[in-house]
């Protein structure tokens, strides 16, 4: 495999979940493909759980964050969506097979060759996929998002994972208008979310 751009991130080596300083290379960048500086990645209960392989799967050394806000300081070839200087969002995925049912209908997230941010297997090379505690991504413009100005980067990212995880199904089911109600129910490992749902549905209405 080909190596790229380099990069520096924090890695957990084994299930302590101790994270250390960790010098690796980026993929090289691809048709379609944005480069991006990171400046902030929030931190998921899932990387907790994955970084101690309480669930089995992790495969170390492994980089952690899928709740990741950066500048976009390259773009291959002929891609108008994004430029330099764009500030992006990249969520807990970062490809899907794109033909499947669920690709089809938009649901990537549904998608069995799903490749998550962080501790994903690479479609096209095999690789693992290192996360955004990282100070550079490489991802398809087409799992990118383009964040605002008027939305701060650090506040951004949050809204990455826990954020969309309240708001996609809110809009799936017509929640997001004024008018309805939300319920409110968490657990520990939910209470994020339970909370930008509460602040999505009061701006609501």
């Amino acid at each position: 495999m080909a190596s790229g751009k380099e990069a520096h991130g924090w890695a957990a080596r084994d299930a302590s979940g101790h994270l250390s300083p960790f010098n690796f290379s980026r993929r090289v960048q691809r048709d379609g493909d944005v480069t991006i500086k990171v400046l902030f990645c929030g931190l998921c209960h899932t990387d907790l759980h994955v970084i101690k392989n309480e669930w089995g799967n992790a495969m170390y050394p492994l980089v952690p964050g899928h709740e990741v806000v950066g500048v976009v300081t390259d773009v291959a070839p002929g891609l108008t969506k994004f430029k330099a200087g764009d500030t992006v969002g990249v969520g807990y995925f970062v490809d899907s097979c794109r033909s499947c049912e669920s690709c089809s209908k938009r649901f990537e997230s549904y998608c069995p060759q799903l490749v998550q941010t962080s501790n994903g297997v690479d479609l096209f090379d095999g690789s693992t996929t290192q996360g955004g505690f990282s100070d550079v991504l490489i991802v398809s413009q087409d799992y990118l998002v383009r964040v605002p100005e008027s939305l701060s980067p650090e506040g951004t990212a949050p809204l990455l994972c826990a954020g969309i995880t309240v708001f996609s199904p809110m809009v799936q089911y017509g929640l997001n208008v004024p008018g309805k109600h939300l319920g409110e129910s968490a657990t520990w490992g939910s209470v994020a979310s339970v909370t930008w749902a509460s602040s999505l549905a009061r701006r609501s209405g």
